[in-house]
């Protein structure tokens, strides 16, 4: 059954089960995992060594692309394995390790993980366990939905495992662009030019010598969870549609925009979604996930090419498209998440940028990441590699949450991650705000009039007007902005309404 994706006769000596491929994972090794937001990760090795850790606990340092399918996080933490993680995760029984402590979380910026393996500024991964749709004729590995870091991960490790996984179609080889940056101090310039530009290779160039075993899976990717379009994203999709097409009559951007990167989640694929009905043609993306939104704009016409690190659809969306893949697999390309998310090609290419805020203040200030400063949600993810570089920086999110108990707009925010100097545009339901060229007053007007909601617009205008009244650059009353925070911690409410 397996014979036609492993092409190097002399390895297929290396098969064997995923418990003994788990048995060569060790007590404080780093293992680098392949997955990028819950598609292409290696599966049945990490659920292998989840139950052998309930057996013969062991503790890992463990990094990967992003998120992982499958519930991976859940079971590893469940089991004990995971004593550090990095670079990004979504797992709720992750997520409440992290913050009790029990795991250290390393929240990166999705394009440096790798950068720092190269440099040897964090310690070398051991192992890495990379799900694979094929091993080449010379030893090297075909990835399946994701790149993410998987390409550096087993060029740097010792030893690699590799998970053939049998679900994932053969159609797949031939989409991926795999380029290695050089070495600093002498790095060359990387030759992306284009968001369809090809670089590099079809498969991960590694020593086959390195390869220590071989797992048979036929686990599917899990689907995407995001949540169809609704009256507020819709809403939010609305106003970003009218600036672009500000921007164009202003001069400022074609009706072909420039290359868009769009976050992952409901809001961000919605705001997607909401190009369907745009009078922008001939679209490009140069993102790291590419979701039901990407597709649904193929099959628009809307949308020429696609490059990204990851396909993540959901279980509707994937069918159809694997149904007939050819007629996608030309317009897409996947690189390594260093590629698709470095600084030099975003600032060369002109990215549109649209990522999600948890929170944001009426300075233009981002928190993506903790909730109320102090509890991680997810991770920064790639947000603050495409913000800081790109052509238009837009943060979006609904004004409100916990059903209007919280304002997503406030007076500082209590973390963070994107701060007003790299933002450009905000967005709510409610309204956008262009924040380019102003000063932070300025910016607070803006901010105030367009994106809070009415049930939060008093409030702020009250906290601004004393703000004022103080003097600064960047008047605040601190007291007072904490105590938005402070309210809500203990009344989970921020303000009386």
């Amino acid at each position: 059954m397996y014979r036609d994706r492993i092409r190097m006769p002399a390895l297929h000596n290396k098969v064997m089960t995923a418990a003994a491929a788990a048995a060569l994972i060790h007590d404080g090794m780093t293992v680098g995992m392949s997955g990028f937001t819950r598609a292409g990760e290696a599966k049945a090795v990490p659920q292998a060594l989840a139950e052998r850790a309930k057996a013969r606990p062991l503790k890992i340092s463990l990094m990967t692309g992003a998120s992982l399918g499958n519930d991976l996080d859940k079971q590893l933490t469940e089991a004990g394995v995971l004593a550090r993680r990095m670079p990004f995760q979504v797992d709720s029984t992750l997520r409440k390790a992290i913050n009790d402590g029990s795991v250290m979380f390393i929240d990166q910026h999705l394009s440096e993980t790798v950068e720092q393996l190269r440099n040897h500024q964090i310690k070398a991964v051991d192992i890495a366990v990379i799900e694979a749709v094929a091993i080449t004729e010379h030893g090297h590995i075909v990835p399946t939905t994701s790149v993410g870091n998987s390409a550096s991960f087993a060029i740097l490790a010792k030893h690699v495992i590799v998970e053939i996984n049998l679900s994932q179609p053969l159609a797949l080889e031939g989409l991926h662009d795999i380029y290695i940056p050089t070495y600093r101090p002498t790095r060359q310039p990387i030759p992306v030019v284009r968001a369809d530009s090809r670089i590099g290779s079809t498969a991960i160039p590694i020593d086959p010598g390195k390869i220590a075993g071989i797992v048979i899976s036929q686990q599917p990717d899990s689907p995407s969870t995001v949540l169809p379009p609704d009256e507020e994203t819709q809403a939010i999709a609305s106003h970003l549609v009218r600036f672009f097409a500000d921007e164009v009559a202003h001069g400022r951007l074609t009706r072909e925009l420039m290359p868009l990167q769009a976050g992952i989640g409901t809001i961000a694929n919605a705001v997607m979604h909401g190009l369907l009905q745009s009078p922008f043609e001939n679209l490009t993306m140069y993102s790291e996930v590419l979701q039901d939104s990407t597709f649904d704009l193929f099959d628009a016409g809307k949308l020429a090419f696609a490059s990204g690190s990851s396909m993540t659809l959901s279980a509707r969306k994937h069918a159809q498209v694997f149904a007939d893949f050819n007629r996608y697999k030309s317009r897409l390309v996947l690189r390594p998440q260093e590629i698709s998310n470095h600084p030099e090609v975003i600032r060369r290419l002109g990215i549109i940028a649209i990522n999600t805020a948890l929170e944001f203040d009426i300075y233009g200030n981002v928190n993506s990441t903790h909730v109320g400063g102090t509890r991680m949600m997810n991770g920064i993810g790639g947000s603050g590699d495409f913000a800081r570089n790109a052509h238009l920086a837009i943060f979006v999110t609904k004004s409100i949450a916990k059903a209007g108990a919280l304002s997503s707009v406030v007076p500082m925010v209590s973390h963070v991650d994107h701060t007003e100097h790299d933002v450009d545009i905000l967005v709510t339901e409610q309204g956008l705000a262009d924040l380019r060229g102003l000063a932070p007053r300025e910016r607070a007007r803006q901010v105030i009039d367009h994106c809070v909601h009415p049930s939060y617009r008093a409030a702020l205008n009250d906290y601004f007007e004393r703000a004022c009244a103080r003097g600064g650059h960047t008047p605040h009353v601190l007291r007072d902005a904490l105590l938005w925070h402070i309210n809500a911690e203990e009344t989970g409410h921020m303000v009386a309404l």
